[in-house]
């Protein structure tokens, strides 16, 4: 089988659920009504997620993307992204951010390869004071 991606809807909250387990509920769901949370799957299982965040409620950033341990280097992340990149694209949009902490080596470099390209660093914004490195794609 091959790897669907696409958007969540509201009856796969318990799958965004288990991949976002941290995010408010209530939230989830009206995003998940949104367009606004990508799957990957394969075979009804559940391999990567992506949530989509939009600044001052116009500008696309990526929230959360994650693929499941053991499903990385598949592919998969690439997936979630070109998914998404392609529907803001369709609405009008030029530009997609993304962020990591600047203590996290393998994030940044999995943006990098990607196409993202490096915007700026907010210092001590995450708990201890450790600061968040911000990503731009051009789409």
């Amino acid at each position: 089988m091959q790897t669907v991606t696409r958007f969540g809807e509201p009856e796969d909250f318990a799958k965004a659920r288990e991949m976002d387990p941290h995010f408010d509920p209530e939230f989830l769901r009206w995003k998940l009504g949104r367009r606004e949370v990508v799957l990957a799957e394969n075979g009804g299982e559940l391999l990567g997620y992506m949530r989509l965040e939009y600044i001052w409620s116009t500008v696309p950033y990526i929230g959360l993307i994650l693929v499941k341990e053991g499903r990385r280097a598949q592919g998969i992340g690439k997936k979630l992204l070109a998914f998404a990149s392609e529907d803001l694209k369709k609405r009008g949009h030029r530009y997609l951010y993304s962020s990591s902490q600047v203590n996290e080596a393998e994030p940044q470099s999995w943006h990098r390869h990607v196409g993202f390209e490096e915007a700026g660093i907010v210092s001590g914004i995450n708990e201890g004071g450790i600061g968040e490195v911000f990503f731009k794609k051009t789409l």
